[in-house]
């Protein structure tokens, strides 16, 4: 089977049923009480073009969507490790814009490596501490569906052929993992990043789309996209959060406009598309 066939979430869930990966269902792992992990690839041509952002622009990037997945663990990040690679050609004045940009997130690199490599990819592992992380499988019946910031900002950027910074949610995570019963970023669309949440906990999650916050310019297709980057959780206590929808009994996502059901897509990675 190829993986255009299997998906990203099959090959995953293979990798777990022949017992060569495990506890592989959050985008984090706890490696000891406290103790969070977590590693995510930019790839040239795949999550970033270079003449749609600048190397500083794709250093805070590739520093950002780690945080966000320690920020759904409620964790605070305290060190980044960094691969890069890129071609021979590479000015030095690149590489060092890339590691600002990096700097600019605000947590200390404290180690990595470099290759020469064709196309430009950057692997970013980051670590940080936790008091409580939620995970995505115990979303229950009553609870709140929540998110932390309004969504949609990276579709409607990607229509004008350009990204936006990913937000960091950090202390949004902290807060939010005190309750939460799951918690994940938003990186693949709602409607996919939701189906997580339901497969992993065995409930329904209703979303209502009215009571989406949207990002400036965005339109309720943009949410398929995903790279909004801000949190969803399932919690009992929402707090000041937009509440965006509830958990129910059953299994699956049902997406609503209106008091209809409406569909919507997610990102998934080797998909055909």
């Amino acid at each position: 089977m190829r993986l255009s066939e299997l998906g990203e979430l099959g090959l995953l869930a293979e990798l777990e049923r022949r017992g060569l990966a495990e506890e592989i269902e959050n985008d984090a792992v706890e490696l000891e009480p406290g103790l969070v992990a977590t590693q995510d690839s930019l790839v040239e041509g795949v999550h970033f073009r270079l003449d749609w952002l600048s190397w500083r622009e794709l250093g805070f990037r590739a520093a950002a969507v780690n945080i966000s997945d320690l920020a759904a663990s409620g964790a605070r990040p305290e060190a980044l490790l960094v691969s890069l690679g890129v071609p021979g050609e590479t000015t030095l004045d690149d590489v060092l814009e890339l590691y600002a940009g990096i700097a600019e997130a605000g947590v200390p690199v404290r180690g990595g490596d470099t290759t020469e490599a064709a196309p430009v990819f950057v692997t970013v592992t980051a670590i940080g501490r936790s008091e409580r992380v939620p995970g995505r499988s115990g979303a229950r019946p009553g609870d709140e569906l929540v998110v932390s910031g309004p969504l949609g900002a990276g579709g409607a950027a990607f229509r004008a052929q350009g990204y936006v910074p990913p937000p960091l949610r950090v202390e949004d995570g902290v807060e939010l993992a005190r309750t939460a019963h799951a918690m994940l970023d938003l990186s693949d669309g709602l409607a996919g990043d939701a189906e997580r949440i339901a497969a992993r906990s065995g409930c329904r999650l209703v979303i209502e789309l009215d009571e989406v916050p949207l990002a400036p310019g965005a339109r309720y297709e943009d949410l398929a996209f995903g790279e909004d980057y801000e949190l969803l959780a399932a919690t009992p206590e929402p707090g000041d959060y937009a509440v965006i929808g509830r958990c129910e009994p059953g299994s699956g996502v049902e997406i609503r406009q209106e008091g209809k059901p409406v569909a919507l897509s997610g990102w998934e990675h080797f998909r055909l598309r």
